[in-house]
């Protein structure tokens, strides 16, 4: 009987334990959905400065020119989707995951034209920087796929 209750006893104190871990945990899912929602909201505001501060100062951006590598090439490198008035694309998260550690994320979710037509998909990894701050660290973007089985 006693071995029972000392199970019992070791097991409600690390079920304890748990939930209230649990309660401390920051929602990284969260911050970092958030952060991409925010990211993409720099793009509507036509507002390449902001656009700038989500991306790592060490961060691989692959698109159709190329390779760019560095937040200044980057942000040099998307200088003309900043141009115009109104944003030639927009993208949301739809998927967001984090490591168990916390430091990386993946995000991903859908590319639109300025009309709200489906034209890409977006996946980027985030990394949670000693400021405190999530921030790109790779981003590809990919065309959809043509789903009606003809060429």
């Amino acid at each position: 009987m006693r071995p029972t209750i000392v199970a019992i006893i070791a097991l409600a104190a690390a079920l304890t334990i748990v939930s209230a871990d649990a309660k401390t945990k920051p929602d990284l899912r969260g911050q970092v959905f958030a952060a991409e929602s925010t990211f993409a909201a720099t793009m509507a505001a036509r507002d390449l400065k902001a656009f700038g501060s989500f991306v790592a100062p060490d961060a691989v951006f692959f698109g159709g020119r190329g390779v760019l590598r560095g937040n200044a090439a980057v942000v040099e490198g998307w200088k003309g989707f900043f141009g115009g008035p109104q944003a030639p694309f927009s993208w949301r998260p739809e998927v967001v995951e984090v490591l168990d550690s916390g430091k990386l994320a993946h995000s991903s979710g859908p590319v639109m034209d300025p009309n709200g037509k489906l034209i890409g998909m977006f996946n980027s990894v985030w990394r949670l920087e000693p400021d405190g701050h999530w921030r790109v660290v790779f981003d590809k973007g990919c065309a959809v796929c043509d789903s009606t089985g003809t060429q």
